[in-house]
């Protein structure tokens, strides 16, 4: 190939780059985002940032659930995110040092269950719990001190490694921090059906629903009815598709902002898997799909909305709902 013709396509080459580039700038400025950013959940506290995959975050966001769930304080949190992530990266994994599985690597043959229950997160979960709130003091124990008198790892002072990173996710993830927590997904699952359960629910919302109350425990729960509701939400609202439901918080307090939050932020943590759209809390919005990665924003009740502004703005419930 000629010296010139080498030349010429290598201009035809850096016009058609430029012009992408062009295109790409052109869209961000216009605020449309061409391309999904990489799927990944993050925690931001105080300045401090921890990211992770959407199977880490829903592990992670479960932990902090059972802790929330059981009353535990965010130490207990703490210890067992560094553990987890010591252990196994907090992905559930079914293979470790001898026969050690699952999220805490914990072994059948030491007592900690079948193989089954270990790489059950939720069985695992309470098991580590269950061994750590039999250790008079462990609030006020190092992290790594704890984990290891749960564990009793070779290595006792790798969990020290995570304590940082664990911060940060029990503070977002039991709701100390607001807002701090939030997922990048696709958010374009699979259709599922659009029928009515007995409940007025459909079966997606139905199934985020049992969710909630199987990790969190009897909730107070509202926005749907037998054949559904057909008032007392907003023009366009997904409670008249059946397709969403409200968790309440009330009275509306600093304690049951926490809650709220905790909530709002597991629900994030789990909307890839359970095909949620949207969640609303404490005047703060969340989607999933192409403005997921933009976090929480703004939530701006229309101008038209009549009735009590603290509602409107979902200041005294959780509102999540989920994709058709």
């Amino acid at each position: 190939m000629s010296r010139r013709r080498r030349a010429v396509g290598t201009l035809v080459t850096l016009a058609l780059v430029a012009a992408v580039v062009a295109g790409v700038w052109l869209l961000v400025d216009r605020g449309v985002r061409p391309l999904l950013a990489r799927e990944e959940c993050v925690a931001e506290v105080d300045g401090a940032t921890v990211t992770l995959s959407l199977e880490q975050a829903e592990n992670a966001a479960l932990i902090a659930a059972i802790g929330e769930a059981r009353g535990l304080p965010a130490r207990a949190v703490t210890i067992a995110l560094a553990t987890a992530y010591q252990e196994s990266k907090i992905v559930n994994i079914s293979y470790g040092d001898r026969d050690s599985l699952g999220l805490f690597q914990q072994r059948p043959s030491q007592g900690w269950g079948s193989e089954e229950e270990i790489m059950d997160p939720v069985f695992a979960t309470h098991a580590f719990y269950d061994a750590l709130v039999k250790l008079d003091g462990y609030r006020d124990m190092e992290v790594t001190v704890a984990a290891q008198k749960v564990q009793r790892s070779a290595y006792p002072d790798a969990y020290a490694d995570h304590e940082a990173d664990a911060r940060v996710l029990a503070s977002a993830l039991r709701g100390h921090s607001r807002a701090a927590f939030h997922c990048t997904t696709e958010g374009n699952p699979d259709r599922s059906s659009t029928a009515l359960l007995p409940n007025g629910l459909t079966e997606r919302a139905d199934v985020v629903r049992e969710e909630v109350v199987s990790v969190f425990g009897q909730q107070s729960l509202g926005g749907f009815e037998p054949r559904g509701v057909s008032s007392g939400h907003m023009r366009g609202s997904a409670h008249y598709d059946g397709r969403a439901v409200d968790i309440f918080y009330r009275p509306i307090n600093a304690e049951n902002k926490r809650r709220g939050w905790a909530m709002a932020h597991y629900l994030v943590a789990m909307a890839d898997r359970l095909g949620i759209a949207t969640v609303i809390f404490d005047d703060r919005i969340w989607h999933s799909g192409r403005r997921s990665g933009d976090g929480w924003r703004d939530y701006r009740v229309p101008r038209s909305s009549k009735g009590d502004r603290k509602i409107l703005e979902h200041r005294d419930h959780v509102h999540v709902d989920v994709h058709e």
